[in-house]
């Protein structure tokens, strides 16, 4: 991965995240937060 590539994929997330928190109060980063702590707790119970 190139150095333009990293740049521009950080910047279309931190796009996403300002969106989130601009429409939604924020509400879509908190629900996949959640999924991911769930997801987490289910990968270390397999481990």
């Amino acid at each position: 991965m190139t150095n333009t590539i990293a740049i521009g994929l950080g910047g279309i997330v931190l796009v996403a995240l300002g969106a989130d928190v601009i429409l939604n109060d924020g509400q879509s980063t908190l629900f996949l937060g959640r999924k991911l702590i769930d997801l987490i707790e289910y990968v270390a119970f397999w481990r």
